[in-house]
């Protein structure tokens, strides 16, 4: 078995390198995986260093040799020329897309970015691999579906035009729709999976282990450091939701599911935590209490009651305001606990916990 895979530096991608080896060490032949040199450490030394490191699950740390040997590296600057290394037999069995570009400005002046970085990026795998492959996983995000509110299906190729947040679910579903298209036109197997909120490890060791801290870490840093003598106003709603699930569970989803026959899949938790008990965690767990929840929208138009309260709607805020107020969903995961059930934890005990963890190591990310 040949696999390909993109994006195997980045949170979840590093998670799902480690899962194939674990579920299918013996069946793998080669695992092909494109990697850009970083300022002075080559490919091969980034993915030296995924291996090796001390966040590794043990399996990984104790095959590490075996593993590299069915790994070859490829230069980014040569992927898109599938010949110069694959030749002309060569076929890839599974060819993994889990590389993406996460932002989630709003601004109208980051569309042309985002969209060129994984829309038209998408276009220029497709179209260079299409006849080298025998099936294209695209690893998309639940939130793609833009913000539609009730219950949300696995098969988003019929949504209508969705309210999205931002350009980066507008990209994904874009990418996905033309992936549908495209693949049915070469009459190639397409599977599209779509993992949630990233947080930390849940069965993997150590627990609680995240390689990069996004999202609601984000808000966890901004006010781990803040001035606790100064007041916060945060917009939310008592109904809306985050739905979080654990890297590790997605990975091994991941891992197991490329092999079967399905074309769409939503990696989520059958609840979503609602975001003012999870931010009220969150707070308390680094320790800042000067807040209240507010369902009035706070900008410079309305006024700020403090300059941190400020500096928060003029940064991050931004961005996560679109997901504080979002119409609360139900997730079908029927089809997804039939793979693996999902594990059993409280969602606000989770949650605390992976900020615990991301304070105890600063927030530090992993430098592969």
């Amino acid at each position: 078995m040949n696999i390909l895979l993109t994006g195997a530096t980045g949170t979840l991608g590093s998670r799902v390198l480690y899962a194939l080896f674990e579920e299918r060490f013996n069946t793998i032949t080669t695992i092909y995986l494109p990697v850009r040199k970083k300022t002075t450490v080559h490919p091969e030394k980034r993915i030296q260093n995924v291996l090796l490191s001390e966040f590794a699950p043990q399996f990984i740390k104790d095959n590490s040799a075996a593993i590299f040997n069915k790994i070859i590296v490829i230069d980014a600057d040569n992927f898109l020329n599938p010949a110069s290394f694959l030749g002309n037999t060569t076929k890839i069995d599974f060819f993994i897309h889990a590389a993406g570009f996460v932002n989630l400005s709003t601004l109208p002046s980051a569309k042309t970015e985002i969209f060129k970085e994984n829309l038209q990026f998408t276009k220029d795998i497709f179209f260079a691999f299409h006849k080298h492959i025998s099936k294209f996983i695209y690893i998309s995000t639940a939130f793609a579906s833009g913000n539609v509110g009730g219950r949300i299906e696995n098969d988003f190729s019929t949504l209508k035009a969705a309210e999205y947040r931002n350009h980066y679910e507008a990209s994904k579903h874009a990418s996905e729709l033309f992936l549908i298209k495209a693949c049915k036109e070469k009459n190639l197997p397409i599977q599209i999976l779509r993992p949630s909120v990233l947080g930390g490890n849940i069965w993997e060791k150590p627990t609680y282990f995240i390689s990069k801290y996004m999202v609601f870490y984000l808000f966890a840093k901004f006010f781990k450091s803040a001035p606790t003598d100064h007041s916060v106003r945060i917009t939310t709603t008592e109904t809306t939701g985050l739905n979080i699930i654990p890297t590790d569970y997605a990975a091994q989803v991941i891992a197991k599911v490329i092999s079967r026959d399905i074309e769409q899949l939503n990696i989520v938790h059958r609840k979503e935590t609602n975001m003012m008990k999870g931010i009220a965690q969150i707070l308390n767990t680094v320790g800042f209490t000067n807040f209240s929840f507010t369902t009035d929208e706070i900008n410079a138009t309305t006024g700020y009651k403090s300059e941190l309260e400020a500096y928060y709607y003029e940064t991050i805020g931004v961005h996560l305001h679109p997901y504080m107020t979002s119409k609360p969903n139900e997730w079908d995961t029927e089809l997804l606990e039939s793979i693996l059930p999902i594990p059993e934890y409280t969602l606000e005990e989770y949650l605390a916990e992976t900020v615990a963890f991301a304070v105890k190591h600063n927030f530090r990310n992993q430098k592969w």
